[in-house]
């Protein structure tokens, strides 16, 4: 069901953007770049997380993570990891297949500045097998991201 309703909001919103399957699994960042033969930088990871009562998708560099501070200084408060079966019930995706595409309901999608260095990055598409490759700034536009600075420095 999660790769249909991806493939749906491509069908509708970007028809020429096609998800590509793996025979092997593409569930983490490293198994992701080694099947689409990208950096793991490049991989578009999207956590799902919990601020108070809302939940929201964050889409970051495959080796960038949260930073507590930047994170509430710019959303307003601590972000809180949800379990494998409160993604799925927000976003209906399998974590590992976890994308800001297709989603049941809409969620607010923040994009991380960590993505801005390259020209295409690779986030799942609603199952563990299944990415597209984009440019950051379309993917944000598909989805109607908000850039954020969020993550520590890659530096």
């Amino acid at each position: 069901m999660s790769l249909e309703s991806v493939r749906a909001f491509f069908s509708l919103r970007a028809p020429d953007i096609d998800i590509i399957e793996t025979a092997s699994s593409s569930a983490t960042v490293a198994l992701a770049a080694e099947a689409h033969g990208v950096e793991p930088a490049q991989i578009a990871k999207t956590i799902c997380v919990r601020v108070g009562e809302t939940i929201m998708l964050v889409v970051t560099s495959g080796v960038a993570r949260l930073d507590n501070k930047k994170f509430r200084d710019v959303l307003g408060g601590k972000p809180r990891m949800l379990d494998a079966e409160q993604v799925v019930a927000a976003t209906g995706h399998p974590v590992g297949g976890v994308c800001p595409f297709g989603l049941p309901s809409e969620l607010p999608v923040y994009c991380d500045v960590s993505l801005r260095s390259f020209s295409e990055v690779v986030p799942a598409a609603g199952a563990v097998n299944a990415a597209v490759r984009v440019s950051p700034n379309r993917m944000a536009e598909l989805v109607g991201a908000r850039w954020v600075d969020v993550c520590q420095s890659l530096a």
